[in-house]
């Protein structure tokens, strides 16, 4: 599995993960501030579009884990 596709499925997890905890509907609800985690995750995919530097992108390549392009 490529480097570009473990991020992806991070960042999805984390945002359906503070969204289920940060929702007052969800039966998971502990407190709204996880709903800034939310955010964190979003604004971090966003300027990472720009500036192609992602934390847990650099995290993957220490590991060993291949960039998808080759």
């Amino acid at each position: 599995m490529s480097a570009e596709r473990i991020v992806r499925i991070v960042a999805g997890f984390f945002v359906m993960l503070s969204l289920a905890l940060g929702v007052q509907a969800s039966p998971l609800f502990v407190s709204q501030y996880f709903l800034f985690f939310t955010a964190f995750v979003g604004l971090n995919l966003f300027q990472s579009g720009f500036t192609r530097f992602c934390p847990l992108d650099s995290l993957l390549a220490r590991c060993g884990i291949k960039d998808g392009c080759c």
